[in-house]
């Protein structure tokens, strides 16, 4: 099972936190280390310094990492235009020599945008926009070199485009999300991953196999699509380490129970183990909300990953 560590820096740091964290991971042996795309912080806190660019942090350490993959879980699209966005994401690529993946969403976090002057239109033209951009950006990839990228959508349109510049490698896309229509189709459409982030089993598990009918639907194989789930991480030792470490991230002990990223290390194996038996995922991203909180990365690497290998 694939562990990758995920950041929520809009709740506050600096790029030296992310990148001390990222080089950490690294180090540990962790798959990838993904950062959220958010401009402001959630749940009371502050959030400084402020936020920080998604697209580029991960261009920064694209050049001061070595092996880890990096990615957004996920880039909104009411954030970029499409185009720029192939641009930015492809050259991040280039720059990291092929470690990039894509999240990409429609947006859900309204105080962000009118904090920014960023759009937030209604859910539905939301959905459609994220349609049109996932089309966008993988046919803009995926165009040969020396042939132009046309498109005309009810939101985008493109002409006569370059296509350039090409990704190191094929950028996996990932989609993700509990709707029961439009999100399993788009994942089937367009995605390498689909990933349901903070769910209980119960309403995940349902929710692959939707994924799984859409893709027999178009023709694809259900195997193809790596399955993925991302919980908060809240690891200790033992039984006391855990309370401290929820009690200083304000995290709730009662929903800790359906949390498979909380508990000992064995606590942590049984749940995953669970996971992996019923929903078939195969890569689960750590919520890592302490950046400088490194001794439960470890504890990860020490003790729960040698147990998935």
């Amino acid at each position: 099972m694939d562990l990758r560590i995920f950041t929520e820096p809009q709740q506050g740091a600096f790029y030296a936190d992310l990148l001390r964290v990222a080089r950490a991971a690294e180090d540990a042996g962790f798959d990838a280390f993904f950062r959220s795309d958010h401009y402001r912080a959630m749940g009371g806190v502050p959030g400084q310094p402020g936020p920080t660019d998604a697209w580029t942090t991960l261009s920064a350490l694209a050049v001061q990492t070595e092996r880890i993959r990096l990615g957004t879980l996920v880039t909104s699209a009411t954030f970029r235009l499409p185009g720029p966005l192939a641009i930015a994401v492809a050259q991040a690529d280039q720059m990291s020599g092929g470690r990039i993946e894509l999240g990409l969403g429609a947006g859900w976090y309204e105080a962000e945008h009118t904090g920014y002057g960023i759009p937030f239109p209604p859910l539905g033209e939301r959905f459609a926009r994220l349609t049109e951009q996932l089309e966008i950006v993988t046919g803009l990839w995926g165009t040969p070199v020396g042939e132009t990228y046309d498109f005309t959508g009810d939101h985008y349109s493109l002409v006569d485009s370059p296509a350039l510049p090409k990704p190191a490698h094929p950028i996996p896309v990932i989609v993700g999300g509990m709707g029961k229509r439009r999100t399993p189709q788009l994942a089937a459409r367009f995605a390498a991953e689909f990933n349901i982030p903070f769910a209980a089993l119960d309403d995940a598990a349902p929710q692959y196999e939707r994924v799984a009918e859409a893709c027999s639907a178009a023709g694809r194989d259900p195997a193809d699509l790596v399955r993925s789930a991302a919980h908060q991480l809240v690891i200790g030792r033992d039984d006391a380490a855990v309370a401290r470490r929820a009690d200083a991230l304000g995290a709730d002990r009662e929903k800790l129970r359906d949390n498979p990223l909380a508990g000992t290390p064995a606590e942590i194996v049984d749940k995953l183990g669970r996971w992996r038996e019923r929903a078939g995922i195969t890569r689960v991203y750590l919520q890592t909300l302490d950046l400088a909180d490194l001794d439960q990365l470890e504890i990860v690497a020490g003790q729960v990953a040698p147990q998935l290998a």
